[in-house]
């Protein structure tokens, strides 16, 4: 693989960078879902016993953000850090492609909700439980023969470097 290789996946660094911004993004999506969501059936306590129709009512919620994002081409972070998702070709996700990398990114977080749901874990032992598995996830993709992620080795998709954005001709710039 050469550093001319469009399908060249970006540094782990920058993947872990956007991985980071996307999940402060995706706290606000989350909390108007829940907000939406809790209005909407009166909800007024987390310990209502409708707790798992608003779990999965935000699964399908990100579901949606990410199938919609995906099959555009990137998510917000991932243009703030210059990455674009493509399938192994090259080319544009479907959704139903995009659905499926959803799917298979919940390998980030299924460890550590499984160490949450046996109720044996203190919450700092938790956190450093999800760490832990976050960074041994990640640096799985130096065993990669492309660098890439493993979930988008199953998925069949690939992160990528995506290309600046062309400058705007003087015509369209606005003066000050």
């Amino acid at each position: 693989m050469t550093a001319s290789d469009p399908l060249a996946a970006p540094s782990l660094r920058r993947r872990m960078a956007c991985w980071l911004y996307e999940g402060l993004l995706l706290f606000a999506v989350a909390l108007i879902a829940t907000l939406l969501f809790s209005v909407a059936i009166q909800m007024r306590s987390g310990i209502d016993p409708r707790k798992w129709l608003l779990q999965g009512f935000l699964l399908a919620v990100l579901g949606v953000y990410f199938a919609f994002f995906w099959s555009r081409g990137q998510t917000l972070a991932m243009k703030t850090w210059r990455i674009a998702i493509v399938d192994r070709h090259g080319r544009r996700l479907t959704q139903g492609r995009a659905v499926l990398r959803f799917a298979y990114c919940a390998i980030w977080v299924l460890p550590p909700l499984a160490a949450l749901a046996s109720r044996k874990f203190t919450l700092s032992e938790l956190g450093v439980i999800f760490l832990g598995w976050v960074v041994f996830w990640a640096l799985l993709s130096r065993f990669h023969p492309q660098r890439q992620f493993w979930h988008d080795e199953l998925a069949g998709t690939r992160l990528v470097d995506a290309p600046l954005a062309a400058p705007r001709p003087a015509s369209e710039t606005i003066a000050p």
